[in-house]
């Protein structure tokens, strides 16, 4: 790592550190405002993080690359990432019955009644939205889980992470540098009637399952739907969201696994399955999709 990018990292993790610190024990409003002031001015500077996103925001919506629509997009698109953060700040200090009240959702008897049926569950979702408090939101309502998450740099931001998501009630697993034997562990929550937890349209191993998104190429995580072809859990796909002041989430019926096919051909299904609900849940709220990477197949290969 050059020094450059080790100060840069110290930083963040610094700045991190101070928000869970910090914000917490000032007034909701203020702070608000100020993420909103913050997340301007990222946007006014049109850096290579806000480009990516409105070329991503382009291909979904259809609008023109550099119209006034598609940068109102991307401007509301980075009112929503910078909201994020300072709903994780906060998070930890809210009451539960607080998250679960304001918590507006649709489709959650799917995961009850599985749970109850002794049926594991994977909620596979996008970037979209507050996924962490949408995973409060279902501790909340009695269903603590499991989750992968990447690894974030420095190690002491990820560590810090970790402790965060652990003390809204989450398992969390690392993606890389763990025992690895993740797969090995979700699919053993899942046999027991459990839930995991997974962000499932972007691909982050190199061993993904190629899908057509929004009509192009991608690859998407394998784990969510070899999980299901596996353990016979149900695939729930589950979009997050911003709903007003509140947050909202659409819990979907369980994409089926074919019966019929080879264990390949299954997983393709069952990933395509979940890559179609994800197109309408982002086009139904794309200013909530914080995609600021390359996705699509042809963009990557430039």
């Amino acid at each position: 790592m050059s020094e450059k990018a080790s100060v840069s990292d110290r930083v963040v993790a610094a700045g991190f550190a101070a928000g869970w610190k910090l914000v917490p024990l000032l007034p909701e409003r203020p702070t608000a405002a100020v993420f909103d002031f913050l997340a301007d001015r990222v946007w006014s500077r049109r850096g290579k993080s806000v480009r990516r996103l409105e070329s991503n925001l382009a291909r979904v919506t259809g609008l023109d690359a550099g119209s006034r629509e598609l940068r109102e997009l991307s401007r509301a698109g980075m009112r929503s990432y910078f909201r994020y953060f300072h709903e994780v700040f906060r998070l930890p200090s809210m009451r539960t019955e607080e998250i679960v009240r304001r918590t507006h959702v649709t489709g959650a008897e799917h995961v009850h009644d599985n749970v109850a049926a002794g049926r594991g569950v994977v909620l596979a979702l996008p970037h979209m939205g507050n996924w962490d408090q949408a995973g409060a939101w279902l501790v909340g309502v009695g269903h603590p889980f499991t989750t992968v998450a990447e690894r974030l740099k420095p190690e002491s931001l990820f560590r810090r992470y970790v402790r965060f998501r652990e003390g809204l009630g989450m398992e969390v697993l690392p993606l890389t540098g763990g025992d690895g034997h993740n797969f090995g562990t979700l699919a053993t929550r899942v046999r027991k009637g459990g839930v995991v937890c997974l962000p499932a349209e972007r691909d982050l191993t190199k061993s993904g399952v190629e899908v057509r998104f929004f009509g192009a190429a991608t690859k998407v995580p394998a784990g969510p739907p070899l999980l299901g072809v596996q353990t016979g859990a149900a695939v729930l796909p589950a979009i997050v969201y911003f709903h007003g002041s509140d947050w909202g989430i659409d819990i979907h019926e369980e994409i089926p696994v074919p019966a019929e096919g080879t264990r390949q051909e299954k997983v393709a299904a069952v990933a395509q399955g979940l890559a179609d609900v994800f197109e309408k849940g982002i086009s139904e709220h794309p200013e909530d999709w914080h995609m600021m990477q390359r996705l699509w197949l042809e963009d990557l290969a430039r």
